[in-house]
C-alpha cells in the first residue's frame, strides 16, 4: 500500500479524455493479515491480474491516460464485488482454501480496504470527468478447477452500457485477435466498479479482459499497453 492507502494514482488529474481503473493490480498482503496459503499462489491468478500494473502504469506514464490502480490483493479484499458478496473476502478462489478468510472480519477489510478504495476512485472521477473509462483486467487461459480452455486473446465485458464495447470489439477484431463479448465472464453478472463509478454516471466505459499470456512479460505489457491507448482514443472519437 502507499502511505496507508489501498490505491496509487498514476499520471496528472485533467478534465475529460481517457481515465485507467485497475482493481486487481496487485498481490500485496498487509503484514497483520495472513492468508495462510503457499506463497506461490500469491503468483497466480487468484492473488492478482497478472501484468495489469505494468499495463496500467504504462497507458499513465507512456500513453497519456492516468490511472488508478489497487495496492492490495483481492485476496485481502475484492474492489469488483458488492460489499455484500461473500467473494469480497474469498475464503476459496479457483479450487484452492484461502484458510485466513474463514471467519474473519469482513466489516474491518470493508472499513480499511474497500470504502476507501471506492471513495477516492468516486473522487478522481468527479475530478476528472472523464469521457471514456478503461477498466483493465486478466483472465488465467484455464481454470485449475475445470473448464474448457479460454481462446479469447482479448474480452471485452460489459452490463447494460454497451457503446463503448461495441466499438471497440471491432477494432480489436480487425487487429487480427479472437476478441470475447462479454467473454470468459459476464458483465450482467459482474460489473460493479464500472457499474458504479461509470454507468450510473452516464460515463461511457471499456471493461478489457486481457489473456495473462499475452501480458505476462514486459514487452507483451508494452505492446497492449499501446495497443489499447490506441483502441481506447479511436473508440472515444468514434463517441463524439
Amino acid at each position: 500500500m502507499i502511505d496507508g492507502k489501498p490505491f496509487r494514482q498514476v499520471g496528472a488529474i485533467r478534465r475529460g479524455g481517457i481515465v485507467c481503473v485497475a482493481d486487481h493490480a496487485s498481490n500485496l498482503v498487509p503484514a497483520d493479515i495472513v492468508l495462510g496459503i503457499p506463497g506461490s499462489l500469491m503468483q497466480q491468478h487468484i492473488a492478482l491480474d497478472i501484468g495489469v500494473e505494468g499495463v496500467a502504469d504504462r497507458l499513465a506514464r507512456r500513453h497519456g491516460i492516468p490511472a488508478f490502480i489497487a495496492t492490495i490483493s483481492r485476496l485481502v479484499c475484492d474492489f469488483h464485488r458488492e460489499e455484500s458478496d461473500p467473494a469480497v473476502v474469498p475464503t476459496s478462489s479457483d479450487g484452492h482454501l484461502v484458510p485466513g478468510n474463514i471467519g474473519a472480519d469482513v466489516e474491518s477489510r470493508l472499513a480499511q480496504y474497500y470504502r476507501p478504495y471506492h471513495a477516492a476512485l468516486s473522487e478522481w472521477v468527479s475530478e476528472c470527468q472523464p469521457d471514456l473509462v478503461v477498466a483493465v483486467h486478466s483472465f488465467t487461459p484455464e481454470l485449475q478447477s475445470g473448464g474448457e480452455p479460454r481462446p479469447w486473446q482479448v474480452g471485452l465485458l460489459y452490463n447494460d452500457d454497451d457503446r463503448a464495447s461495441r466499438h471497440a470489439i471491432r477494432l480489436f477484431a480487425e487487429e487480427g485477435l479472437t476478441v470475447g463479448d462479454n467473454q470468459p465472464y459476464s458483465g450482467k453478472d459482474l460489473n460493479v466498479t464500472m457499474n458504479r463509478h461509470a454507468e450510473a454516471r452516464g460515463i461511457p466505459y471499456l471493461t478489457v479482459e486481457i489473456r495473462q499470456d499475452q501480458i505476462t512479460e514486459e514487452a507483451g505489457q508494452a505492446r497492449w499497453a499501446a495497443l489499447l491507448a490506441d483502441v481506447a482514443n479511436r473508440v472515444a472519437l468514434a463517441l463524439e
